[in-house]
């Protein structure tokens, strides 16, 4: 619950802060993608400013988010090994567990027998 009250207390205002951009800079402007030729460009792109900006801030989340990605690769790895590790030692306990109830039985009928 708190969790997701500071997360509220956070998206609030920076949703304000993107809106009030978003509508301070609403006013077209060109990109001009031709270094060659600005004057008379034959590839150009124009959009809003706040596209702009919008774009960049998706870019260096996307961006932030697959470098995270591939930073924890190692810890994902260990993980993966750890994991296949458990598996193997409560195989390998299951079969001492079983063992020891098969010799448990064992030296209980042979107790019966001897008497």
């Amino acid at each position: 619950m708190l969790r997701r009250a500071l997360w509220l207390f956070v998206a609030f205002p920076v949703a304000a802060i993107l809106v009030t951009l978003a509508v301070a800079n609403r006013h077209p402007v060109r990109l001009v993608l031709d270094p060659f030729r600005p004057e008379a460009p034959v590839l150009s792109l124009e959009l809003p400013f706040y596209a702009y900006l919008f774009i960049v801030l998706l870019t260096g989340v996307i961006l932030g988010g697959v470098a995270a990605w591939a930073t924890q690769g190692k810890w994902r790895r260990t993980a993966r090994s750890r994991a296949l590790e458990a598996v193997r030692w409560q195989a390998e306990a299951d079969r001492l567990s079983r063992e020891q109830e098969r010799g448990a039985a064992e030296r209980k009928t042979l107790a019966v027998a001897h008497r």
